[in-house]
């Protein structure tokens, strides 16, 4: 069973629209599908109804930016009630300063001799609530500072680069609780992108453990194949479930397609084991 429980929409920092998103995993193979916009569920109903459509199963989901220790994390949430009255007031909450902070990205850029940064990013942008350092990779690209999406991030939007500028996003404890108020099951994504090192990750990962969390994505686009038993002994350590998914942003852009992305390792368990 192919099953695919990390991608995003338009209504974040994906290209396609929810149904045409659940259209194209579809015909990639994918048999059960979650949609995890950044910070936002708005997306969730549209996706429903087409991987209906498509008799492809679906899992609602989204994906919580939050600070820990400094650093920027990602916690997803799946089976989520996407009408809990908390979580969409957390969501809404977390998306708020992103206009600020993507202005201020945009001056920043213009002193380093990239300028109208920030309309240049806003013509990427379907939900005005979330624009995001993608939407200004995409206008770094189109604009011809960069060749593509790996070498803007190399250079630019990233900490010490030009245009990096920092955002407070949720607490852990926060986006656990909202993910477990609306009865779903928390994730933390890609764990292997935030460079912790080995006590960061396992002070992560035991704190994630003692509020509730469940499960750690062991089989990601933001993976590199190494990183697959890595994270899928982390999961055995520590008793959590493995998820799996592309991280997939746009047919072409993201690192890892649907039809590409590898089965989860035979020896962990996995996130959905009793849901289908």
């Amino acid at each position: 069973m192919n099953v695919d429980l990390h991608c995003h929409s338009n209504v974040s920092d994906g290209v396609l629209a929810p149904a045409a998103l659940a259209q194209y995993a579809h015909q990639a193979g994918v048999n059960a599908w979650a949609l995890t916009d950044h910070d936002e569920v708005g997306g969730i109903a549209r996706a429903r109804a087409a991987a209906t459509d498509v008799r492809m199963r679906f899992v609602p989901g989204v994906e919580i930016s939050i600070t820990w220790a400094g650093h920027t994390v990602h916690i997803v949430g799946l089976q989520i009630d996407a009408g809990n009255a908390a979580l969409v007031d957390g969501l809404a909450a977390t998306r708020s300063g992103r206009d600020a902070r993507g202005r201020e990205i945009s001056d920043q850029l213009a002193k380093v001799g990239i300028p109208g940064a920030y309309e240049g990013a806003l013509k990427f942008v379907d939900n005005p609530d979330l624009m995001s350092r993608t939407h200004f990779a995409r206008y770094l690209v189109e604009c011809g500072a960069c060749a593509n999406l790996p070498e803007v991030f190399r250079k630019y939007l990233v900490e010490g680069k030009p245009g990096y500028v920092p955002h407070r996003w949720a607490s852990l404890t926060q986006a656990v609780g909202w993910i477990q108020g609306a009865g779903g099951v928390a994730v933390i994504a890609h764990p292997g992108r935030y460079k912790l090192g080995l006590v960061g990750e396992g002070a992560l990962f035991d704190e994630f453990k003692q509020l509730g969390g469940t499960a750690i994505e062991v089989v990601t686009g933001s993976h590199s194949p190494d990183q697959y038993q890595v994270y899928a002994e982390q999961a055995r350590r520590y008793g959590f479930l493995a998820s799996r998914g592309t991280d997939f942003h746009a047919p072409g852009e993201s690192r890892v397609d649907f039809a590409a992305l590898p089965p989860l390792p035979g020896n962990v368990t996995p996130v959905w084991h009793d849901w289908f």
